[in-house]
């Protein structure tokens, strides 16, 4: 028999004892895994009756909150902005100052309009003078109180872009964004800062059809909140949907007070709790007696 016959005779006889190796190791683990019970070892057991009883326990359906009222303050003029005068988390009152637009330009036209202004006003009492003593014709004079009316109108529509180049707060509330700084340029419709009203806020839940009937408009609810669970508050119904969302639900609205210290957010969890008063009777299984998933 030559060398190479030996070699691969090795060969085989080394892989028949590596496979025979392997599904012997496997076996072992396969039987450490497998529970063995063993016949003559007490298992310890613990029993309770069960029976029915009340099923009082509280309905509730989870919502979220959102502010009351928020709006995106912009300039109803153009113009650049001078100055700024809140930020991020600023409380505001409702005509309280925000931003200050540079009317320079329009205030010298202002002053231009005075000017005119004047001189139309002497030119009027003048000719009503000589019109009551018939020396000019009544028409010079209705021409000068015509100009004096244009001229007021002009003086009135400048004054009131002067007074637009001033924006103030439109309700009380807090900076939610500041969307623009100073040395821009704002224009009507840009949106430079976002007011929110916290003080009172809408809670918002989504039910099925067969629970519209346990909610009633202008009544009010509990509604807790899920990161303050010690704080129970009363919600007042002013919306109950009359078109169902693409899960088939209906939404229910909440006006919610918020505290006085504004502890609850635009976004927190919350939920509706409604008493069951149907209670019925029911088998119930304490958790400690359900293992696993």
């Amino acid at each position: 028999m030559n060398g190479k016959k030996i070699a691969g005779i090795l060969a085989g006889v080394a892989v028949i004892a590596f496979v025979v190796l392997k599904l012997k190791n496997n076996k072992e683990i396969a039987e450490n895994r497998v529970f063995q019970f063993e016949k003559e070892k007490a298992i310890s057991i613990s029993a309770q009756a069960i029976q029915l009883e009340n099923n009082d326990a509280a309905i509730s359906f989870t919502g979220t909150f959102e502010p009351f009222k928020e709006t995106k303050i912009s300039a109803e003029v153009q113009g650049k902005i001078n100055e700024i005068r809140v930020d991020v988390g600023t409380e505001v009152v409702k005509g309280q100052t925000l931003i200050q637009l540079d009317n320079s330009l329009l205030r010298l036209q202002l002053q231009a309009i005075e000017v005119q202004l004047e001189g139309l006003e002497n030119d009027v009492k003048r000719y009503r003078i000589l019109a009551q003593a018939d020396a000019i014709q009544g028409i010079q004079l209705e021409k000068a109180e015509l100009g004096l009316k244009s001229a007021n109108v002009q003086k009135a529509t400048l004054m009131e872009q002067i007074a637009k180049t001033t924006i103030k707060a439109p309700f009380s509330g807090i900076v939610t964004a500041k969307l623009s700084e100073e040395g821009a340029f704002a224009a009507p419709g840009m949106p430079l800062l976002q007011i929110t009203d916290l003080s009172r806020l809408k809670f918002t839940i989504a039910i099925p059809e067969s629970d519209l009937k346990k909610f009633r408009s202008k009544q009010t609810y509990a509604i807790t909140i899920d990161v303050l669970p010690d704080d129970t508050l009363k919600g007042e119904v002013i919306l109950i949907g009359s078109k169902a969302n693409m899960g088939s639900s209906f939404p229910v609205q909440f006006l919610v007070k918020n505290s006085p210290d504004l502890k609850i957010k635009s976004g927190m969890f919350g939920k509706v709790l409604l008493k069951n008063e149907q209670h019925t009777k029911a088998i119930i299984i304490p958790s400690s007696a359900i293992l696993g998933s």
